[in-house]
């Protein structure tokens, strides 16, 4: 029998929508998604979204941009100068209702970015409330936390300013319908606040009628405990990054390692964030393309094969390879950025995702277990069954190819394969062979 690396048994954690364990998200980027820019060009692209088979539109920061200090031309999204109010430059208040009924019309959810850390440096808070502010001992001005110098850091040790920062979060719950946040930094503020802020927010979604989801820009167990849904895969990230770059020794026998490490970290239900870009890899450390070169497409269907909730960045469907400006206009190239065969690629992976129960996340889902193999610092071979859905899959984690035998009792029969419409029949001890960063994915 394999190894089991991640045994997805009830254990206490947060409990989540029902939804949230099958869920693929998506990362929106408002300012660079169009030309326009627009809400409303967000909306136009919607159905698309929908055909892809997004659950979740996560919108990065909506809401106005300080002034002072401003970085390039048009700000930072993450310097926001009013947290109960729209960047006009998007479109009014109104629209932004209007787009998130549209996403609820098409039957998806959708998700702002909160930045609860820090303000900008001109935000109405700096003039309301002085006191709810940190400020630099020697010169006394407005703390800035790291170089985020058109910033000013917030004080959490302050129960008004805690009381304030809860009282916003309802605010867009309460008016505007959306179904959670996503939480920029979490790991800044005092995790006693997230865990006193967060019921606080589910029971006001409870008195409506709708299910609170939360993504935590953090990585760590003991957000999952009350506050938090869905964390940061920070260090798995990085670690397939490394094997990509051909950093690791027996890259295959380091992930099982590290895997083993998760599961015996996290309870199983807790739902770790699974992705090859987002908005700050993407900015200011290159296009996946650039970060995993030969092995961009392998890593792309891990993130579906690992337990958890995976993330596709906006432009990643298209086969991008552009890095956004982060504080310019930088429209997404759409039309000359778009390969079809990445289209179908996160068509078909989304698709699985929904179809396979053994894919879900958290208890819902299959266990990870190893299916051993003749090449094991190499090879990585691993299965997840949930019932009669069992899905297989192998990857060949070097630049050099590989020919290695699979010796697991599972790995016998008819299956179906991602990317061929061609049905295929294993039998363990076979012959395999795969090319560089070569994979399979079978399932039935």
């Amino acid at each position: 029998m394999g190894q089991v690396l991640y045994r997805c048994q009830p254990q206490e954690s947060k409990r989540h929508p029902q939804w949230a364990s099958r869920a693929v998200l998506y990362e929106l980027n408002v300012r660079q998604f169009s030309p326009e820019g627009t809400f409303a060009a967000v909306a136009a692209q919607l159905p698309r979204l929908q055909q892809l088979g997004i659950d979740v539109v996560w919108l990065m920061p909506i809401y106005p941009i300080g002034v002072e200090r401003r970085k390039g031309s048009l700000g930072s999204y993450y310097s926001i100068r009013d947290y109960q109010a729209v960047n006009p430059e998007f479109g009014s208040f109104d629209e932004f209702k209007a787009l998130v009924e549209r996403i609820h019309a098409l039957g998806m959810r959708v998700i702002l970015d909160w930045v609860p850390n820090h303000t900008s440096r001109d935000a109405v808070w700096t003039v309301q409330h002085p006191d709810w502010y940190r400020y630099d001992e020697q010169t006394g001005e407005l703390a800035t936390p790291y170089d985020w110098t058109d910033t000013a850091q917030l004080n959490y040790d302050n129960p008004a300013m805690r009381r304030g920062m809860t009282d916003a979060m309802l605010f867009w719950l309460r008016e505007t319908g959306i179904d959670g946040f996503r939480v920029d930094m979490a790991m800044l503020e005092p995790l006693e606040f997230w865990n006193a802020c967060v019921p606080e927010l589910e029971q006001c979604m409870a008195h409506m009628g709708r299910e609170l989801f939360m993504l935590a820009e953090a990585e760590g167990p003991e957000f999952h405990t009350v506050a938090f849904d869905a964390t940061y895969a920070w260090d798995l990230h990085h670690l397939t990054v490394e094997v990509a770059q051909g950093k690791v020794a027996a890259p295959a026998a380091v992930l099982r390692e590290r895997l083993m490490g998760e599961s015996l970290a996290y309870a199983p239900d807790a739902l770790q964030m699974r992705f090859t870009s987002n908005h700050d890899e993407n900015s200011w450390s290159g296009s996946e393309f650039v970060r995993y070169g030969s092995a961009v497409r392998l890593m792309s269907v891990l993130t579906y094969m690992l337990p958890g909730i995976p993330l596709i960045y906006n432009g990643q469907e298209a086969g991008s390879d552009k890095t956004l400006s982060f504080f310019d206009k930088d429209c997404i190239d759409w039309a000359g950025a778009y390969h079809a065969e990445w289209e179908r690629l996160y068509r078909e992976l989304n698709t699985l995702r929904h179809t396979q129960p053994a894919l879900w996340g958290g208890t819902e889902g299959g266990d990870l277990v190893v299916m051993d193999n003749s090449l094991s610092d190499r090879v990585f071979s691993v299965k997840r069954r949930v019932g009669e859905s069992l899905v297989l899959g192998v990857f060949n984690l070097s630049g050099e190819p590989v020919n290695f035998e699979v010796h697991d009792a599972d790995f016998n029969g008819e299956f179906r394969q991602i990317g061929s419409p061609e049905r295929a029949t294993l039998r363990q001890d076979a012959n395999f062979y795969l090319p560089p960063w070569g994979f399979f994915v079978y399932f039935r």
